[in-house]
């Protein structure tokens, strides 16, 4: 780590999550003991490698620009030396909503929308500013220890003018949107379809599109077969149904934009779920 971010803060030697170039660490202002999380980058890790370097300097400025928002989580220091590069957040608690699905198989709807509303606003809002997240799954939803929803990890994300369309492919096998895995240019409605089946999951406990293996999962998402099968979604509402359809339509041109998506009648009709918490 950088040593004028230890000049700063205190950081706690146990890591609290790890990717694939940097090291997440709790740490705190000695000032106001106030808390946060330390993602620590070794940049000769990425030395040789163009892309992922500016990815990692993306995301700082991405976050700044994006700061600050209820619903996504904020970035408050950069440092930098030769070696590392340190990016203070904001702490949020180990369950994220990958491990609150892992738990809890299907969510009830009240459940579900207690996710979505925030979510989506999230998403709207990186959406307005001209940035793409490109990467939204389960891993990437975070809470705080009020419960509060907090969408995290831009590494992948990219800014966009309006009009413009994006290339190159990211993103996560069961999420990522079809238009990507057939190598056409695509929009930010790419997140549309990545929220679309964390709602699908959330309501069935099943992914929409599976398979036994990545070239499989894959395949499956390319056809873009949306199916309801009875047994599961007896008891889900023809309103989530429907939201669910205008989320993941092949046809990008017709899919729902975020603002859609939060002016649909399985969201504005109950207005009183937005104060339901989300399971602990």
């Amino acid at each position: 780590m950088s040593e004028a971010l230890k000049r700063d803060y205190r950081v706690c030697e146990e890591e609290i999550g790890r990717g694939r170039f940097g090291v997440v660490f709790k740490c705190y202002s000695p000032e106001s003991s106030e808390q946060f999380a330390v993602k620590s980058i070794n940049k000769l890790l990425i030395a040789d490698d163009s892309i992922d370097r500016q990815c990692l300097y993306n995301e700082a400025k991405i976050m700044h620009l994006l700061s600050p928002n209820p619903h996504i989580v904020r970035i408050f220091d950069v440092y930098e030396d030769e070696t590392y590069l340190d990016i203070v957040l904001e702490l949020c608690n180990p369950s994220d909503l990958f491990r609150r699905l892992s738990t809890q198989r299907t969510f009830s709807e009240s459940d579900a929308i207690a996710v979505m509303v925030p979510l989506m606003e999230a998403i709207a809002h990186c959406h307005r500013l001209g940035v793409a997240h490109r990467d939204i799954k389960p891993d990437n939803i975070l809470f705080n220890d009020w419960n509060e929803l907090k969408l995290a990890d831009f590494g992948s994300a990219e800014c966009f003018r309006e009009g413009e369309l994006m290339s190159g492919v990211v993103g996560t096998p069961y999420y990522v949107a079809p238009e990507v895995l057939s190598g056409r240019d695509y929009n930010e409605k790419v997140d549309i379809w990545s929220a679309g089946v964390i709602l699908y999951i959330m309501l069935a406990g099943i992914p929409p599109f599976y398979g036994d293996s990545t070239v499989e999962i894959f395949e499956a998402v390319l056809r873009a077969n949306l199916r309801f099968p009875t047994r599961i979604f007896r008891s889900v509402s023809p309103a989530a149904k429907d939201l669910l359809r205008g989320m993941l339509r092949k046809d990008v041109s017709r899919r729902f934009s975020a603002e859609q998506v939060l002016q649909h009648p399985w969201i504005t009709s109950n207005d009183e779920r937005r104060s339901v918490a989300v399971l602990a």
